[in-house]
């Protein structure tokens, strides 16, 4: 296949494989779903490895744009219809799938349109931390499926990213910023023992994977690192969403049953998501730089 690079509409994102645009949309629809080809159709958000489009008022249509991020959807469509009956927010659950046609090469999706900001462009509010405890708590506790994927970077030993949090540390101290605490906290969180069982993991809930309506968690998106693994990883997005200690407490109070080893283990995870998403930032993206502050401060402040 010939690849054609599309720059990227975010800095510090990696370039397209395959140029995504609203014509190659409508040729899709037209062929698989032409009941919905006459809908209005604008451009709603590219991420590194999915770009969105509105599709009239109440859908939109997902779309790869990287190879990698094509087994990715494939999950999103097999598990997301099961889970999404049993939580207690809305997720984009897919209504209807597409294939590979029209110059394409990829699966799609077609998933209903979830209101609201990203967390990260309208921060939580008080009171949201119950909110987020219940959302998790909802979600690792439903059954897991034997055949749940796994995910290399997602839910294993927090050992497994030991190698690439020393490699974001020596680059943030060559930037003149201080990791003493995320080291301390990672560190905490490699003696801490795996406590809990494998669950149904989100995978990456940082703030701009979470929706907010008037100061409240009001969805969840970008399903695509769904996985089994340790509930720590997600628990770990918690500094992110809620850099404010009362709200933090808050959440873990309603998700309930915390251990003193899952809460170190979730610890781990927010230095680790907190060195990873603030060194990319750095270098060409101010959005995740901002995200990344923000674990760190939190961290910081609790520490």
């Amino acid at each position: 296949m010939h690849v054609t690079v599309q720059p990227p509409l975010q800095p510090g994102m990696p370039a397209a494989e395959v140029v995504v645009d609203a014509a190659l949309v409508r040729r899709l629809l037209g062929e698989q779903h032409p009941d919905l080809a006459g809908r209005p159709l604008a451009l709603l958000s590219e991420g590194w490895d999915n770009i969105s489009f509105r599709l009239g008022d109440d859908l939109l249509v997902r779309l790869p744009r990287r190879a990698m991020a094509a087994p990715l959807i494939v999950y999103e469509q097999h598990w997301l219809p099961r889970l999404a009956p049993r939580l207690p927010l809305p997720v984009p659950a897919p209504v209807r799938t597409g294939a590979p046609g029209a110059g394409y090469p990829w699966p799609w999706s077609i998933a209903p349109y979830l209101p609201g900001a990203p967390v990260a462009a309208a921060p939580l509010g008080p009171g949201a931390g119950e909110g987020v405890g219940r959302f998790f708590r909802a979600l690792h506790g439903q059954p897991l499926a034997p055949d749940a994927p796994r995910n290399p970077y997602r839910g294993g030993p927090l050992a497994d990213r030991a190698a690439a949090f020393a490699d974001r540390v020596r680059s943030l101290r060559a930037s003149g910023r201080g990791t003493d605490t995320l080291e301390r906290l990672f560190a905490a969180g490699l003696a801490a023992p795996i406590d809990a069982g494998p669950t149904w993991l989100h995978g990456d809930p940082h703030p701009l994977n979470m929706l907010s309506e008037r100061g409240r968690l009001s969805a969840v998106i970008d399903w695509g690192d769904i996985c089994a693994g340790d509930p720590a990883n997600d628990l770990g997005g918690v500094w992110g969403l809620l850099p404010d200690p009362v709200e933090r407490a808050a959440a873990f109070a309603a998700y309930g049953g915390v251990s003193g080893a899952t809460l170190a283990r979730a610890r781990g995870w927010a230095a680790y998501f907190g060195a990873v998403i603030l060194d990319s930032g750095l270098v060409n993206s101010p959005p995740h730089a901002a995200i990344g502050e923000t674990i760190l401060a939190a961290l910081a402040a609790e520490a």
